[in-house]
Formats: structure tokens, C-alpha cells, sequence
């Protein structure tokens, strides 16, 4: 065991009665200054020790927090089915089991149908937590306005009309709606290959709009629990119903609204159960208000019928790989802030890219940038985007590559 510096001994004055008045003098002033270094150096050692006493009490504070977390018993999340006269009714999460409790007078005056609560192993409800939507929304991609606008699309400008007849126009003038006697389209899906502008044309109109864009993908709605994904639709119309005007995409729908099968296994079903609630969701008893649905897939041959009927997408939108001069259109877009030489032709060049998405356009035009960085240009010429073509192409026929860049077309 460690022990503690002894501490300096106290001088001692021995005056000899034989010393002069001049010897005694030099005797006290040198026993005074050996006085005020001892009396330093255990002023000294009284702030380290007051110091040390401090980290103590913080550690004993620390190990009282743990022991006291170590002897409470756990809670567990549910949430409040009903509240009634006979006790109030809550569902357990994970396992679903529903139990009637009798809470304290004092939390039963908080208490709603649909609040989170915290109960013990006696299902008593021991508080009330804060709603979950906002933790539940980080799987949300929310942005207030995108900052897409429609001169960032090109090569889609008959799916550009359509898209904004049944999602912008019903926000910016529902009058004209109730003028005609038409109700606006339900909903918006928008099928095709990938990258030809599904997501940008989506965050496009809530730009347009001034519309919060709230995005979502399909896969993120398949949980593992029973009930979880359920309650995560219900959560996604609840966050757009608090922020409306609001644009909600769904992106690869398909993962949660493919074709019902006969399979009994439990993820088919609650797969199944999500679905059922996404479409009670779209049809809705009451009306949304501005709350508009869009949602994309690349796979339209997997979708239930159910979610493709009159009244859940009204609007069925294909949206195809561009043409010549839809391809030419996006290279221009692409390329605008980029300084391009004269000798570059769009025209001809997109007509060797027959296949290509919006995209695969994209990357050409940031592969041919990068040529003209590795020879120390600073302008863009055509060679530089044939030299792409060839890259992009003996990339497609060696493999899948990680892409340059990751563009949301």
C-alpha cells in the first residue's frame, strides 16, 4: 500500500544565550524564512489534496448513480391502447401482449390513447415518454425545400407535365379543383429503369411548391418486430400531416407492396401487415390537405394490384431512358458550370450514347472533367468526354465499379 509524503518537519529557533544581539537577529531571520517555505510547501500540498478529494467525491458520485441503476429494475416501452373507466389498456412493444393496468392518480391525468409509456415488470406504468415520432422520423429524409428545381431535369419533359398537373397544381391552386367538381389525383408513381430522375422530379415539385419533401425508402419500412413497420407509416403521414404543405416519396415501393403470396412465414406477413397500413393510410377517412404521395419503383411487374387501384395512384407515370436529344439536353445541364470548349458537339455526342440514363450522363460528364484535370487543363474538350465514353464502357464490361460520384437522378 501506497503511503501519503510525510510532511515537513517545523523548524525549531535555538538561540545559545552566548550569541550576540546581531547573531541573534540573522538566527530569526533565517529560522522566519525556513518557516515560510515549509508554510509554502504545505499550501503546496493542501490544494493537491483538495483537488484529489474533489476527483474522489466525483467518483463516489458516479459509482452512487451506478449502484443505484443497478438496483432499479428495468422498464419496458409500450404504448396506451385505451383509456377507460375500468383501468387503461397498454400493448407491450415487441411481443404485442395487451394488458390492463390501473396507473397512479397523478399519471392517469396524462394519459391518451397512443402515448408511450414505460411500464415495470408488473405492467404498472411507472412515466410517460416523450413522442416518438421525432426519433422514429431519422429514418426520414426530410428537407423543408429541396433546392432541385426543373431546369435540373432534362429528357423527361412530357413526365414533367404530368407530375405537375397531379402534385403541384392541387397545392397551388385547389381551386381551380373545386371550380371544375374534380377531385386531384390521389397519389403519383413514377416506374422505370434506374437513374432517369424519379427522386429529382419528386424533390423538383416540393421545391416548386415551397413543400416540406419528406423521403422514405420502401426497405426501410420492412421491420423486424411485428407492429414496427406499421407504426412507421403511421408516423411518416403523422410528420407530414404536422408539416404541411408536404410532398411524401416513397422510393423503391416495391420492397413493401410487392404481390401478396401465399407464404405463412412471419416476414412475409408483417411485410403483408405494412403494406395493409400504407394503403388504409393513402385512402384515408378524413381528408390529407396538402399532403401529396409520390412514390417510384424500378420493379412495376412485382406491385400488388391493391396498390395500383383508382383512388391510391391515380396516376401511373412512366419515366424512360431519354432519347437523342433528351440525352443531349441533360449533357447541357450537366456541363454548365463546367468550362467547356467550342469543339464540344452535345448533339452528336449524345447520339453515340444511346442507352444511357440521366444518371450515367452525370458521370460521363464529371469522368470527362477529370481528364482534363489529369492533363492540367481547365477546359473540357471533346476528347475528354470520348475518352469517358470508352471508360464507362470498358468499366460496364469488366464489372460492377464504384461509381464516381453518387448522384440522385
Amino acid at each position: 500500500m501506497s503511503r501519503s509524503p510525510s510532511l515537513p518537519d517545523r523548524p525549531r529557533l535555538d538561540l545559545d544565550p552566548e550569541m550576540s544581539d546581531a547573531e541573534r537577529l540573522d538566527a530569526i531571520r533565517q529560522h522566519y524564512e525556513r518557516m515560510v517555505r515549509v508554510n509554502e510547501e504545505l499550501s503546496e500540498r493542501l490544494d493537491e489534496t483538495d483537488d484529489r478529494r474533489e476527483e474522489l467525491m466525483e467518483e463516489v458520485d458516479h459509482l452512487k448513480r451506478r449502484n443505484e441503476v443497478l438496483k432499479t429494475s428495468s422498464l419496458y416501452v409500450a404504448t396506451v391502447e385505451e383509456v377507460s373507466d375500468e383501468g387503461t389498456i397498454i400493448k407491450q412493444h415487441g411481443n404485442n401482449q395487451e394488458v390492463l393496468t390501473e396507473p397512479s392518480p397523478r399519471i392517469r391525468k396524462e394519459l391518451a390513447a397512443g402515448d408511450r409509456v414505460a411500464v415495470n415488470d408488473s405492467f404498472s406504468v411507472q412515466t410517460v415518454l416523450d413522442d416518438e415520432t421525432d426519433s422514429r422520423a431519422q429514418a426520414m429524409e426530410v428537407e423543408e425545400s429541396p433546392t432541385v428545381t426543373y431546369d435540373d431535369i432534362g429528357g423527361i419533359d412530357d413526365q414533367v407535365r404530368e407530375v405537375r398537373e397531379a402534385v403541384e397544381d392541387p397545392l397551388l391552386t385547389p381551386e381551380l379543383f373545386e371550380e371544375v367538381g374534380v377531385d386531384p389525383p390521389s397519389g403519383v408513381l413514377l416506374h422505370g429503369p434506374p437513374g432517369t430522375g424519379k427522386t429529382m422530379l419528386a424533390k423538383a415539385v416540393a421545391n416548386e411548391t415551397d413543400a416540406t419533401f419528406i423521403k422514405m425508402a420502401g426497405s426501410e419500412l420492412v421491420r423486424k418486430f411485428i407492429g414496427e413497420g406499421s407504426r412507421l407509416v403511421r408516423d411518416l403521414f403523422e410528420l407530414a400531416a404536422e408539416r404541411q404543405p408536404a410532398v411524401i416519396f416513397i422510393d423503391e415501393i416495391d420492397a413493401v407492396a410487392a404481390k401478396r403470396t401465399d407464404s405463412k412465414t412471419s416476414g412475409d406477413a408483417e411485410v403483408q401487415r405494412t403494406m395493409m397500413q400504407l394503403l388504409s393510410e393513402m385512402d384515408g377517412f378524413d381528408d390529407r390537405g396538402e399532403i401529396r404521395i409520390m412514390a417510384a419503383t424500378n420493379r412495376f411487374d412485382m406491385l400488388d394490384e391493391a396498390i395500383l387501384r383508382p383512388g391510391r395512384f391515380d396516376r401511373l407515370i412512366e419515366v424512360p431512358k431519354p432519347n437523342a436529344e433528351g440525352r443531349a439536353q441533360i449533357l447541357r445541364i450537366h456541363t454548365r458550370d463546367m468550362n467547356v470548349a467550342d469543339d464540344v458537339a452535345f448533339a452528336e455526342l449524345a447520339d453515340d450514347l444511346d442507352g444511357y440514363s440521366g444518371a450515367d450522363l452525370a458521370s460521363l460528364a464529371t469522368e470527362a472533367g477529370m481528364f482534363a484535370i489529369r492533363d492540367d487543363r481547365t477546359e473540357v474538350r471533346m476528347t475528354d468526354f470520348l475518352d469517358a465514353k470508352a471508360k464507362i464502357e470498358e468499366n460496364e464490361d469488366s464489372g460492377p465499379v464504384m461509381a464516381f460520384t453518387d448522384y440522385q437522378y
